[in-house]
This record gives C-alpha cells, structure tokens and sequence, in this order.
C-alpha cells in the first residue's frame, strides 16, 4: 500500500490527547499525513476511552458508523486502540461485531503501532495486539504537537488509587513515573522551541510522581526544576489527588512565579460515608484543611474539582453535606456528573443504587449552585 493518509478520532481525557499527539507523530514519521474527514481517510485510528459506559456506548456506535467507508473503501484500515480495548474481553467482542476492523491494540504499546501497521501491510491479516500488565515506559517517540500555545509533558502512567468507581488502574496499569532526567529534556526541548506559552506535566495523579523511582524525587521537586528549566512558560499539572497534595507542593507553587495557581482538586463528594465507599482515602475534613492551607499560601490559588452525586448509598443528607462543602469552598469552577455504572468497578456491584431522577434532581441543584459561584468569582 502506497503512503496515504489518516484520520485520529480522540475520545476522553488530555492523557488521551496526548497519546493521540504520538500516534500522530509515528504515523507522520512512516510518510503519512493528516486528512480533514474521516471519509478522505485511508486509514482510521479511535483513540478510545472507557472512563463511563456512556462514553463506551458512543465509540462502540462510531466504529459501527465506520462500516460504510469500509464498505467502500475494502482497504481502508480501521485501528482501535486505548482504554476501551485494554479491558478484559472487549478485544473479543470488537473483533465480532465489526470485523472490518485491522488492528487492536490497548494502552501500554502505543508506541509501536508503526511496527504493527507493517506487520497488517504485509499480511492483511487481522492483528489482536492488546497486551496485559502494566506496560514499560518508552522514550522516544515521536510526537506530531497540536498547533495551540500547550505542550503536554507525560510525567507518569498508570494509577494505584483503585476508587471504586473508577476503571482507570484496571485499564491504564500501576503507577510507572518517567525518569526525571527525561521530563527535564523533553521540557527543555520544548522551551528552546519557543512555541508554547504553557506545558502541562500529566500523569493520573501527579502528586505520586517518584514513589516508584529508584533516585527518589519528589512531584514538588520535578516541578521546581521544569519551571528553573522553562521560565518563560507557565508550568500546569494535572490531576492532583488531595490525600497526596503535600505542603511541600504548596510551598512550591506559593514561591515559584511560573508555576501555574490553578489547581484542579477533585473532591467528588463532600459527605465522609460516601468517600469511605468511594476509597478515596481522605475525609471532608481532610480536604477543608488542604484547601484552607492552599488559600493561606497561595492568595490567588484558582480551585477547580469534580464532583460525583447519586453514588450509591448516597442519601439527602449526604447530598446536602456535598452542596455545604462547595459553597463553603467556593470553587472557580467545578465538573459535576450523575454516577454511572462502570463494569468492571467495585461500585457497581454496591448496593442502594440511587434512581435517576434523583441524581438528575441533585446535579441540577448543585449545577446552579456552582454556576452562581463562578459569576461571582469572575465578577470580582
């Protein structure tokens, strides 16, 4: 097959988008180029996300969409590759119901999709390349950048929280942190580049970063030195979990000018009986006295957080403790979502399962109420 063209179809989180940056990069580095439509595509890759059924029931449609291009084009390549298809039996169950798909691969051996995609040239056999475990890290790769002012800078991979609504350590593997020498180069290269008015340091939880490194460094430590590195750029992070959020990484943020204020904090419930089932390892208590000393050193701190109503169990009063808690915080802005079941997660098998109008009258109230917090964060 002569060098053609592609098209990367990107569902879920900024890791996510990032990924797709590489996926870009090594196809861009075997002769390919970017299509505008998927319909002028010889080869389409869905970068897939799995973080809600709701999301997997969309991408699950959108592959079933693609078999009229197939229809019409018998060599088109359909790749799939992410979180969706790193789960226990999807790979499976993708290859029956559509099998005009070429290639499936999860999430630990993105990097060798170009290895792959000559292996399906040669053959045009079906290839099943999803691996189990937790993955190694991979330097080098290339990555083919979106043209905005952002540079996203991997800072680790994988999870060890296992909330139990979550499906992201059961999909993404153990917390596996990049060598900082690494981050520091690929910082550098970037702030020499002079293209980016920001980088943001990824990582499932950031605050966890070198636990796991044989030279111990701290995530405060890192981000100390990428900010040293890159003083012209304002240096991001995300996600942070609060339980981890250490007054070391306070002290930094507060003394470091070009270390971002905004800080995204997810709290997902304000009620302690809810945390406890959600295994998020701190109290409402806990998070109150984590931001307090957030605001007390860093005046101008932006808060941002994800909230969770309707998880199981959950009652009025558990709500109410939730709505207390954000007008007591006032954060800038807050992502809230109704619980949905996830297969595969502890919270799914829980008991007293809250009814949908429910959860839609309690998000509808907390929407408002934090959409009122906003206006008038944004009015002083």
């Amino acid at each position: 097959m002569a060098k053609g063209n592609y098209k990367i179809l990107t569902y879920g989180c900024q890791m996510n988008e990032h990924e797709s940056e590489k996926l870009a990069g090594i196809l861009t580095a075997k002769g390919y180029v970017p299509a505008e439509k998927k319909e002028d595509a010889g080869m389409i890759v869905l970068n897939t996300c799995c973080i809600r059924e709701s999301a997997e029931s969309r991408i699950i449609a959108h592959i079933g969409a693609l078999k009229t291009l197939a229809r019409k084009n018998p060599e088109l390549v359909v790749i799939v590759c992410g979180c969706m298809s790193q789960q226990d039996g999807m790979e499976a169950s993708l290859r029956q119901k559509f099998p005009f798909i070429s290639i499936v691969l999860g999430t630990h051996n993105i990097d060798r999709l170009g290895e792959y995609l000559d292996e399906f040239l040669e053959g045009r056999k079906y290839l099943n390349r999803v691996v189990s475990g937790s993955g190694t890290i991979t330097e080098g790769t290339p990555v083919l950048r979106e043209a905005n002012t952002n540079a996203w800078v991997n800072i680790m991979y994988g999870c060890n929280n296992f909330c139990s609504y979550c499906i992201v350590p059961y999909v993404r593997g153990r917390e596996r942190s990049r060598e900082a020498r690494d981050i520091l180069a690929e910082v550098s290269e970037l702030a020499k580049s002079g293209k980016y008015k920001t980088m943001t340091l990824l990582g499932q939880n950031v605050n966890s970063y070198g636990k796991d490194l044989e030279q111990k460094i701290s995530f405060a430590g890192l981000i100390r030195q990428a900010a040293e590195i890159a003083p012209n750029q304002t240096i991001c992070f995300m996600t942070s979990h609060p339980k981890d959020f250490s007054d070391e990484l306070i002290r930094t943020i507060a003394a470091v000018p070009n270390i971002s204020k905004s800080i995204h904090l997810p709290v997902q419930s304000g009620s302690n009986a809810v945390l406890r089932a959600m295994n998020r390892g701190y109290t409402r208590e806990d998070y109150i006295t984590l931001t307090q000393k957030i605001f007390k050193s860093i005046p101008d701190a932006a808060i941002t957080t994800d909230i969770i109503v309707g998880f199981p169990g959950e009652t009025d009063e558990d709500y109410l403790q939730t709505e207390e808690l954000v007008k007591l915080i006032q954060f800038n802005s807050a992502f809230i979502f109704m619980y949905s079941k996830r297969s595969g997660t502890v919270a799914a098998k829980l008991d007293g399962q809250i009814p949908i109008a429910v959860k839609r009258r309690r998000i509808h109230r907390l929407q408002e109420i934090q959409i009122q917090i906003s206006r008038n964060k944004r009015g002083k």
